[in-house]
């Protein structure tokens, strides 16, 4: 029979790892200045200073780039609801308080460069930026319903982090300018030393109570979603997005489900009891269904595709 531990001794217990691990990431991660990312040269007044303000024609940017990069944005402006959605879930003192803490720090930078970007280059309507922003973390966002407890909040993040790296390198290729690309792939940089510290937390979570954390970690897998639930046109623009390469069913399953679950060696694990083994054999059926999903995706996509290219509209109209 496997050891139960409450959520306080598994916090207890992990609690060497994720002081070792936050110092890793200490020694890994780069200090950066979101200023030195943005061509303030762009910028120019608007109305209330004289300038003129917001029209569609001065942006350079596509559509599908405008709405990655305003969902992209409006995902890290909502820090507030998940520092406290983590955080509640964690001790108020200790490593995994400073974890906590400097993660959201480094978190805030990514929504101030983005911000500043966007403005200076005219890239999107500020007024409807700043709209959808007031209306997003008014929501704010909450664990799905049935969530809870620190073993699936840190299995999501896990997923949720490395995702959203593939998300913003795949928006700054779709900005199609060197400047935004250079930021986009700063920011990933540190989503994926975010997720690494997760991922480790999720591994030694494994080793501890590995039927609890299988039993979590299907949960999630199962009921994932992007941290954009809530936003407006969230529905519309995750299509879009998936359409044009920026976050789609198969990067979900080759570049962030697979490989994470590899890391952890899921299916090859001999340590699970009776729970766990019913867990991981509903994650290994849904993860066949998922990569049927990708098949029918694709097949609708190129299909869609094909639509467009024969009325002449593309990616950039």
């Amino acid at each position: 029979m496997t050891m139960e531990l409450t959520q306080l001794e598994i916090l207890t217990e992990l609690e060497p790892v994720a002081e070792q691990n936050l110092n890793r990431h200490l020694s890994m991660a780069k200090d950066w200045n979101p200023h030195e990312y943005v061509p303030w040269s762009e910028g120019r007044n608007f109305a209330a200073m004289g300038g003129k303000d917001w029209a569609p024609e001065q942006s350079q940017l596509s559509e599908v780039a405008k709405v990655a990069m305003i969902t992209n944005l409006l995902t890290e402006d909502n820090l507030p609801s998940y520092h406290r959605e983590i955080a509640q879930n964690f001790p108020e003192e200790g490593p995994w308080c400073s974890w906590v803490d400097r993660w959201t720090a480094e978190e805030h930078r990514h929504g101030i460069v983005m911000r500043d970007y966007l403005v200076v280059t005219r890239g999107v309507d500020p007024v409807a930026l700043e709209e959808a922003r007031m209306i997003h973390m008014t929501n704010g966002a909450q664990s799905p319903e049935g969530w809870g407890g620190f073993l699936q909040g840190i299995v999501y993040v896990t997923f949720q982090e490395l995702a959203t790296r593939v998300s913003h390198r795949n928006t700054g290729k779709a900005c199609n300018d060197p400047i935004a690309e250079r930021m986009l792939q700063r920011i990933a940089t540190d989503e994926n030393l975010h997720m690494v510290f997760y991922r480790s937390l999720c591994g030694a979570a494994l080793d501890l109570v590995p039927d609890q954390a299988m039993v979590a970690l299907t949960k999630v897998v199962t009921n994932f979603q992007m941290p954009g639930m809530g936003m407006p046109d969230f529905r519309r623009n995750s299509v879009l997005m998936a359409k044009y390469g920026i976050y789609d069913v198969r990067q979900h399953l080759e570049e962030v489900m697979g490989p994470v679950l590899k890391q952890w060696n899921i299916f090859d694990r001999s340590d699970f009891g009776a729970h766990g083994e019913q867990a991981r054999e509903e994650l290994g059926l849904f993860m066949e269904k998922l990569d049927k999903d990708v098949l029918k995706f694709e097949e609708q996509r190129d299909r869609a595709l094909a639509r467009d290219a024969a009325r002449g509209l593309t990616p950039h109209t």
